[in-house]
């Protein structure tokens, strides 16, 4: 994901903050055309990107610093959702995200999600905000409530048990849906504005940045924002 950014951003500069906290994911500010913007970029190198709690507030603090000073947001997005298990349950995982899905909902600066990859589950609902954000996605990108494997083993597991070969059932249903699960029909069905050539990812965010400090001048002259509200 470093290599990603640094390819697209002005001279291949991040300024990364945190970056020995919460490592599956990546908070940086850096620049399109000049423009400043922020960075939230899911790491898939630490825990495949699945969100833990130091990743949820670092995310969450992250959004309220770019939205308190009116900075655009940029959502590079490969998680498979949140991190599960006996040790997240103890962290607080499930807290802390939605935590950070609460700020992502409340940030009223412009913001925009492209889907390098993954997007599933309470992680991917943060970037997938569709009421205030443009959404674009790789033809690399899934999309979905749970990963396939783990779905049909959850909503299938009673049939899955209970045939004659469970393993040949299991795949027997994981191709099914498979057939059904991609990025096209996503498209289609509007969970994502456009699907893109990888290669032409700067020249969206070119167009992005445009319409964002179009829309910025008013908010800027007011000053940082007053937070208001409880969060979970």
């Amino acid at each position: 994901m470093h290599a990603i950014l640094k390819s697209i951003m002005d001279d291949g500069e991040l300024f990364e903050i945190k970056p020995y906290y919460g490592l599956s994911l990546i908070t940086a500010f850096a620049r399109i055309n000049g423009h400043p913007v922020g960075i939230i970029a899911n790491n898939p190198m630490a825990f495949g990107g699945s969100l833990d709690g130091d990743g949820a507030d670092k995310q969450t603090h992250f959004i309220d610093l770019c939205d308190y000073f009116h900075i655009p947001l940029v959502f590079f997005v490969d998680v498979p959702g949140l991190m599960i298990g006996r040790e997240a349950e103890r962290a607080a995982t499930l807290r802390r995200g939605i935590r950070a899905a609460w700020a992502g909902m409340q940030a009223t600066v412009p913001a925009i999600s492209i889907v390098v990859r993954k997007c599933f589950g309470m992680g991917g609902m943060i970037p997938g905000d569709s009421r205030l954000r443009y959404r674009i996605a790789w033809p690399s990108g899934e999309w979905g409530s749970l990963p396939l494997e783990g779905g049909v083993e959850a909503a299938y597991r009673r049939e899955i048990e209970a045939a004659d070969d469970p393993d040949a059932r299991r795949q027997e249903l994981e191709d099914e849906f498979a057939e059904m699960s991609n990025i096209f029909r996503t498209a289609e069905a509007f969970g994502v504005e456009e699907i893109i050539d990888p290669r032409d990812t700067r020249n969206h965010l070119e167009r992005f940045v445009e319409m964002a400090y179009r829309v910025l001048p008013h908010d800027l002259k007011r000053g940082p924002k007053v937070r208001r509200g409880v969060r979970p």
